[in-house]
């Protein structure tokens, strides 16, 4: 009998690929996968349409996960896959299969020691409010609304008790998992463009709702009811429960993610779309 030998087939190289992804939060519960019980979240309509793409199985990883309701306008992912395909499939193929509140905006192949968690230096998020009588039929599931008026100067100057590596302690969901309360905030800064009051906050990292207890507690400073001193008794007190109550999710964005040049991650205008930088 005729002894038949197999013929090992070259394995395809791995590469590893790092996409753009922007989305509108309000009707998934938060980024990450959840199976127990199964709900929408953005990595599983992402991860089900790239699989579509590649013909197997595809695991992302995020640069931060978000809150459910809250938006990215430049989350960063990596993933890896044994296929070749063109950048134009990873994006426009890839958005056929999503809901259009979820797009692929750029992709490109990465070094095999980038992380999109890891690899980051900082992250930028911006909490846009409504500062109007009436709460906006456009966009509201877009903006947070405080129908008193809200001094933005007051809550800048409040916000630059947070710049600096500090315990966040007083900022920080009882939730949160985080082996350290320590974070470092690069740069703060409240501003106002018409009716809208802007927050916007960079840091190595953030703490589960971080940004948004921040924010609740901004508000206080806001409309008169704290002193801009008031936040940084705060950060000496580390009490969470001396703060404010968490603002809603649905003003806060994802908007940047740092990485080190060498990668060449691409750069996307910061958003959100309804004012232009």
């Amino acid at each position: 009998m005729t002894e038949v030998s197999s013929i090992a087939l070259p394995q395809r190289p791995v590469r590893r690929v790092a996409l753009g992804v922007e989305y509108d939060g309000s009707q998934y519960h938060g980024w990450q996968i959840q199976r127990k019980p199964p709900v929408p979240t953005v990595q599983a309509e992402l991860e089900q349409a790239l699989e579509k793409i590649a013909n197997h199985p595809v695991s992302v990883v995020c640069a931060g996960r978000t809150d459910a309701g809250v938006h990215g306008t430049c989350q960063v992912v990596h993933f890896e896959t044994t296929v070749d395909r063109p950048y134009k499939a990873w994006i426009r193929g890839t958005n056929t299969q999503m809901d259009p509140s979820v797009r692929v905006v750029w992709a490109k192949d990465v070094a095999d020691d980038f992380h999109a968690r890891f690899s980051a230096t900082a992250r930028r998020y911006r909490y846009v409010i409504a500062n109007t009588a009436v709460q906006p039929g456009i966009f509201h599931k877009g903006l947070t609304w405080h129908a008193f008026p809200l001094d933005a100067e007051r809550m800048h100057r409040a916000a630059q008790y947070l710049v600096g590596e500090q315990d966040f302690t007083s900022f920080r969901a009882l939730a949160c998992q985080s082996n350290t309360p320590f974070r470092e905030v690069k740069k703060v800064q409240v501003s106002r463009r018409g009716d809208l009051v802007i927050v916007d906050i960079q840091a190595n990292a953030f703490l589960l709702h971080m940004v948004r207890n921040i924010v609740g507690s901004l508000l206080f400073v806001g409309d008169g009811r704290r002193e801009p001193e008031w936040i940084e008794s705060l950060m000496a007190l580390k009490d969470r429960s001396q703060a404010a109550a968490t603002a809603a999710p649905n003003g806060l964005y994802l908007v940047a993610v740092d990485y080190p040049a060498a990668y060449e991650i691409p750069e996307h205008p910061l958003g959100p779309c309804f004012f232009v930088d």
